[in-house]
């Protein structure tokens, strides 16, 4: 029983902290309770993304409509969770550093096919999930070399930002966050905020850092939209009391 917690708990941690924890009772070790927390957080987060863009899939499904999404937000969303899995895979960092980028990934794929097929260009859905799969192995295969996959990964921070900031004068210009899911930009933005932390423990990478430093803002912006129009309907289009005229009095009213 005690070979089987300690395997389980240098998965959270090296010898060093599970020997202060486990044996020396030294709970005071600061660096052992931020490794600790990073990688707990780290695999609360990846646990969380298998299904954080679940409801935004749904919500298009039942809808039949990807009204209020921005497909080229969507897409440049694709590429920097691509990129920064790709980068991350092929420099071996922890899979609790990178690992919910996986999952965003597919369910990311989902959303643009499924605003493709509902939005009438069923063929183009088929197409692109078809040359997301020849991307991804391009990527991972060994393929690309490091330099061209650091060179990519830098240009997340612009991907980023054009791509959700893109949605966010989509959703100005509606009036509304038309078919976002609540559950999915908030999980998208405490995700982000929580990725600032674990990265900076686990990789020490400041590209991966400023990247999420980047992904935190953008997805800041469209939580506060979220916030502003939680209560205004699909294209902002609210309903006014037409004004009363006033009647002009004449000489065949008298």
């Amino acid at each position: 029983m005690v070979d089987v917690i300690k395997k389980g708990a240098l998965l959270l941690m090296n010898q060093k902290c599970y020997d202060n924890y486990f044996l020396e009772y030294n709970f005071l070790d600061v660096s052992c309770f931020k490794a600790l927390l990073s990688k707990g957080l780290g695999i609360g987060i990846i646990a969380g993304s298998v299904l954080v863009k679940v409801p935004q899939v749904l919500k298009i499904l039942n809808s039949k409509s990807g009204e209020g999404i921005n497909l080229m937000g969507v897409m440049l969303d694709l590429l920097a969770i691509t990129f920064h899995m790709s980068y991350n895979f092929m420099n071996g960092y922890p899979f609790s550093s990178w690992g919910d980028n996986t999952f965003l990934a597919i369910q990311t794929v989902a959303i643009a096919a499924l605003v493709l097929y509902f939005g009438g260009r069923k063929p183009h859905a088929f197409i692109f999930v078809v040359a997301y799969a020849i991307l991804l192995y391009i990527l991972n295969s060994g393929l690309t070399s490091m330099k061209v996959l650091f060179a990519i990964q830098s240009c997340n921070i612009p991907i980023l930002l054009v791509g959700k900031l893109s949605q966010a004068v989509t959703n100005y210009r509606a009036g509304s966050t038309g078919q976002l899911s609540a559950a999915t930009v908030i999980m998208m933005f405490a995700g982000s905020v929580a990725r600032i932390f674990t990265s900076i423990q686990e990789t020490g990478d400041t590209m991966i850092i400023i990247t999420f430093v980047a992904s935190t803002f953008a997805n800041g912006v469209i939580f506060s939209q979220l916030l502003y129009y939680w209560n205004k309907p699909v294209g902002g289009a609210v309903k006014r009391d037409a004004p009363k005229v006033k009647k002009v009095k004449t000489k065949k009213d008298d």
